[in-house]
């Protein structure tokens, strides 16, 4: 039997890097193994632009990389036959989205978001250094923030975002305002493009996506895989796996789980 050709796609704070340190060399020895064997690795993260590219330098990554949730897919140069970069956004502008926040907060809600935020307020609040937290705050289509009210005021906020063609999403620290787009969406736009490029380079053989992630945030990036992986973390356990797929759950949290995960994964794959 043919092995599949794999797609990785894996979100960042919690699964590939640990929440504390923000770092992920516990994950090198996998990370390694795809790298050797021409993995596409695909970060997939409520992270900004900004913030993945410093993350992929580190990583030595060149693959296209989806950010805020799905707001933007950046495809690199060179890339699926294009030149030079090219960005394709989904949904709402960060613009947009403050705009409905703004009427809001008029109305009542309490919530600090990262617009309310310098630098330095923002660095004490996640423990990222002030130059990393300035990354963070250089946002295109989404709105991270904290919410300040009570369950019931929330549940009013989430239904005034609704109704304003916008949602409001739980991620792993912060509540996230945006458009009506999510994870999967850049998910699924790269992988028709690998489709595409894999059916003209090797025919017909197999393809196989798989997906880590470790929060609600993730569920449909999850979902659209052939692979879901649900990384242990602090709200993992609200992360619902699908029965019908090959679909696993990690024993060690972040960059731990996932370098076991993964490299279980490349072994029964043939990698």
């Amino acid at each position: 039997m043919t092995k599949p050709r794999l797609i990785i796609f894996s979100d960042l704070d919690g699964t590939l890097l640990n929440y504390d340190r923000h770092c992920w060399q516990q994950a090198l020895p996998a990370l390694k193994r795809v790298a050797a064997a021409g993995i596409p690795l695909i970060l997939n993260s409520s992270k900004t632009a900004a913030e993945i590219r410093e993350i992929r330098q580190q990583l030595e990554n060149t693959d296209p990389f989806v950010v805020e949730n799905g707001a933007v897919v950046v495809i690199p140069a060179d890339t699926f036959g294009n030149h030079s970069e090219k960005i394709v956004r989904f949904g709402a502008s960060r613009a947009e989205v403050l705009k409905v926040l703004a009427g809001q907060r008029t109305g009542g809600a309490r919530f600090r978001s990262f617009s309310d935020m310098s630098d330095d307020e923002l660095a004490q609040l996640t423990g990222l250094d002030p130059a990393s937290a300035a990354r963070a705050r250089e946002r295109e289509g989404t709105e991270p923030l904290l919410w300040e009210g009570s369950e019931d005021e929330r549940s009013r906020f989430d239904a005034a975002l609704r109704a304003e063609n916008l949602r409001l999403v739980k991620g792993g620290r912060f509540y996230h305002a945006m458009g009506i787009f999510d994870k999967a969406d850049g998910a699924r736009f790269l992988l028709d493009k690998y489709r595409e490029q894999y059916q003209k380079q090797y025919g017909d053989q197999p393809i196989t996506a798989i997906a880590l992630g470790d929060s609600p945030n993730d569920q449909q990036m999850l979902e659209a895989a052939d692979i879901p992986v649900v990384i242990r973390g602090v709200n993992s356990d609200e992360v619902q796996l699908p029965s019908e797929k090959h679909a696993m759950r990690s024993l060690k949290p972040g960059p731990e789980g996932w370098n076991e995960c993964v490299l279980n994964l490349l072994f029964e794959y043939g990698y």
